[in-house]
């Protein structure tokens, strides 16, 4: 029999959607029931969530100027208010937890209005915009990079981690082998939906400048955006390139344990899933974020020695061809940095947050949470 339902509320992106499956994996195991409430985005990401079921609320982000716009998307703010306060009325949650995202908002605002125990998590070194608004309505927050000292909310703030999901637990049981000389290189790129245009342009050119002998060695797998497809495809057939180029994976967690090395944006997500799995990577923070925070979690990282953080403006494909061929021919260093990075892991961070949702759930306060050291 159920212990009750936690109601988990994520915008439609991975960076969102990822924690709140590990939170809900764990939730499940512990005997709860997890409903998901999100926008159309997460269909994607649906089927492997451990959900009993996925609920979708209007929202929007009120990002422009336009009076007409923002009358628009204050009223499909009300409307998903409304559908809000409605669906919890229904399902009757212990909690409501959000993750980040305009999604987040109409779940997160009915529930504090309504008196339900609610908290926040925070995937990033900087705190994002919807949970900057919600953050002093909430009873805690949990933190990926948070700190728990200084900050307007310090005093209710749990730095957690980043949950990860199984698929990444799995994969860090992986040890780091290096490619030898004459082995196959496994490279793995990738930026999500924003940040892979850059990555399609510049690593085709980058691999191009390497010698041949280093060229063969490598095995590629590659994301990219649908429209960069034939340009990446037919870079890699002309180059004579093993390569896997693809939207989306669905195994990437497994992917990165394969790698021998990882080219990446600094979502918090990926720093925290680089960590636990203890892989090698060369991050390059996404240059347009609103609040620059993949350069802050980026850092968080690199201060361990466990990956190099390089601006996009610097990377010009003739340095990553440089760096490419560093890291083909120095094993020993490559070796090093997945050490570090693994060191810097929490792969507990899930069961941790789960145990601040159960106290939140129970009406504990995050002082006596804090106190009691768990």
């Amino acid at each position: 029999m159920s212990k009750g339902i936690i109601l988990l509320a994520a915008g439609g992106t991975g960076g969102h959607v990822f924690p709140a499956e590990a939170l809900a994996y764990q939730l499940r195991e512990r005997g709860y029931s997890v409903h998901l409430v999100t926008d159309s985005r997460a269909e994607r990401y649906a089927g492997k969530f451990p959900a009993d079921e996925i609920h979708v609320v209007p929202s929007a982000t009120i990002g422009s100027k336009s009076p007409i716009k923002v009358a628009r998307s204050l009223w499909t703010l009300w409307t998903g208010m409304r559908a809000a306060r409605k669906l919890i009325r229904n399902i009757k949650p212990l909690c409501v937890v959000g993750f980040g995202g305009y999604p987040t908002v109409p779940p997160l605002l009915a529930a504090t209005r309504m008196g339900v125990p609610t908290m926040i998590h925070e995937q990033n070194a900087v705190m994002g915009r919807a949970n900057k608004a919600l953050a002093g309505r909430v009873q805690a927050i949990a933190g990926g990079f948070l700190p728990e000292k200084g900050g307007a909310f310090a005093e209710k703030t749990v730095t957690t981690g980043n949950p990860v999901r199984p698929a990444v637990i799995e994969a860090a049981r992986r040890p780091y082998v290096p490619s030898g000389a004459d082995d196959p290189f496994n490279l793995v790129v990738f930026g999500g939906s924003q940040g892979a245009q850059y990555f399609s342009k510049a690593v085709p050119t980058a691999i191009s400048l390497l010698e041949e002998p280093l060229r063969k060695r490598l095995r590629i797998t590659q994301q990219v955006r649908p429209e960069d497809m034939e340009t990446v495809n037919s870079c890699t057939r002309r180059l004579e390139m093993d390569a896997d180029v693809a939207p989306f994976f669905t195994d990437m967690a497994e992917r990165i344990g394969a790698a021998h090395l990882v080219l990446c944006r600094s979502g918090a997500s990926t720093v925290s899933e680089l960590a636990v799995i203890g892989r090698p990577a060369i991050l390059v923070p996404y240059p347009y974020a609103l609040d620059h925070d993949q350069a802050a979690n980026a850092a968080a990282l690199a201060a361990t020695g466990g990956v190099k953080v390089i601006a996009q403006a610097e990377l010009t494909p003739e340095k990553l061809s440089t760096i490419l061929r560093g890291a083909m021919t120095m094993p020993e260093k490559l070796l090093k940095m997945a050490a570090s990075a693994k060191q810097a892991g929490k792969p507990d961070a899930a069961s941790l947050l789960a145990d601040l949702v159960e106290a939140i759930a129970a009406k504990r306060s995050i002082q006596e949470f804090k106190g009691a050291g768990a």
